[in-house]
């Protein structure tokens, strides 16, 4: 373990330039005594570390000092391979980067490791999209791309769901993230950050003035703190109802995650008919009705009393345009089939 750190620490220094004790500790996560010892090692063994005193000082190489010992193992090598993504690379502009860029590692490393990485390759695939969905048109996507990297303010024409449709706006692009196969621009505007759908982006103009990006800003960290405030905030009212044991299994498949969830944890026990009672979050009545006629004859509506009425009214309607066959029985569905 030792001297997989020392290597880390001998990289990060290479990496980086100057850090200072505490930095070296946070990223190896352990004690600045424990980096005094290590730079204390490096140096007996030859390598060049210089210690810079006062406020701004720290630790570095000096001389350009660099070295080929990286310390890749074979799980690490293949996790390079398995992170290339060319679908999303390519959306970005940089289809033929990554292909160069794994050309050029596969060359750099050993025989064992580039062989393992070809072997991943072979045997793990990234589909980013989610099933029976296409593709969302991003025809400025690289442009945006090309903004967040060189700092440039953007003027946009963007569509969204409240009047008036479309807005234009000047936004500093901060970065885009690749969620569920669509993609989001992140940009401070207005004085805060937002959220942009890039499928939403009617028109683009990089303008020609560069804005300074936030120092302390983690995208991330941004994107994560904004998907649960979202999630969190996107379901605005629940649902009362009245559900089978199977229908309250089958959920999982038809619903959302969130609403899934909701509905089984707050679950009772089953009745002497086999039914639950629990509640379920919607966004909204009408949301509520499309997800739960999902369900069938497999839910019942307990409130609120507009949702009950609507979904009712639905079923009244089916009644009609379906009547039962002249002489046949009738009998009710059998219920959403779950496959284990």
């Amino acid at each position: 373990m030792r001297a997989g750190r020392l290597v880390s620490l001998l990289l990060l220094l290479q990496a980086r330039g100057r850090m200072t004790a505490q930095e070296l500790a946070d990223e190896l996560e352990v004690s600045v005594r424990t980096v005094y010892r290590d730079v204390e090692s490096l140096g007996a063994a030859g390598v060049p570390v210089y210690a810079d005193r006062g406020p701004a000082g720290g630790y570095r190489l000096l001389g350009g000092y660099r070295t080929r010992l990286t310390g890749m193992t074979s799980g690490e090598a293949a996790a390079l391979f398995l992170a290339g993504m060319p679908g999303p690379a390519a959306e970005l502009g940089l289809g033929a980067v990554l292909t160069a860029a794994e050309l050029k590692l596969r060359a750099a490393l050993p025989a064992d490791l580039a062989a393992e990485g070809d072997r991943i390759r072979q045997r793990f695939h990234l589909d980013a999209p989610g099933w029976f969905r296409d593709p969302e048109p991003t025809p400025h996507l690289s442009a945006l791309a090309d903004a967040v990297w060189s700092e440039r303010l953007v003027e946009v024409r963007y569509q969204r769901w409240k009047r008036p449709r479309e807005v234009t706006r000047v936004l500093a692009p901060l970065g885009v993230v690749l969620k569920a196969g669509r993609w989001y621009l992140v940009a401070r505007a207005d004085g805060g950050i937002r959220t942009y759908r890039v499928a939403a982006v009617l028109a683009l103009t990089v303008l020609d003035e560069s804005f300074t990006r936030p120092a302390d800003f983690d995208l991330a960290a941004f994107w994560q703190d904004w998907a649960d405030r979202y999630e969190r905030g996107v379901y605005r009212d629940e649902a009362r109802i009245r559900v089978t044991v199977a229908a309250l299994e089958f959920m999982a498949y038809v619903f959302p995650p969130a609403m899934s969830r909701a509905a089984r944890a707050a679950a009772g026990e089953p009745d002497a008919d086999g039914w639950v009672r629990t509640t379920v979050p919607i966004e909204s009545v009408r949301h509520g009705h499309t997800e739960l006629l999902k369900l069938g004859a497999q839910v019942e509506v307990l409130a609120p009393t507009e949702l009950r009425e609507m979904v009712a009214a639905t079923a009244h309607a089916m009644a009609v345009l379906y009547p039962p066959a002249a002489g046949a029985p009738w009998a009710p569905a059998a219920g959403p089939h779950v496959t284990r």
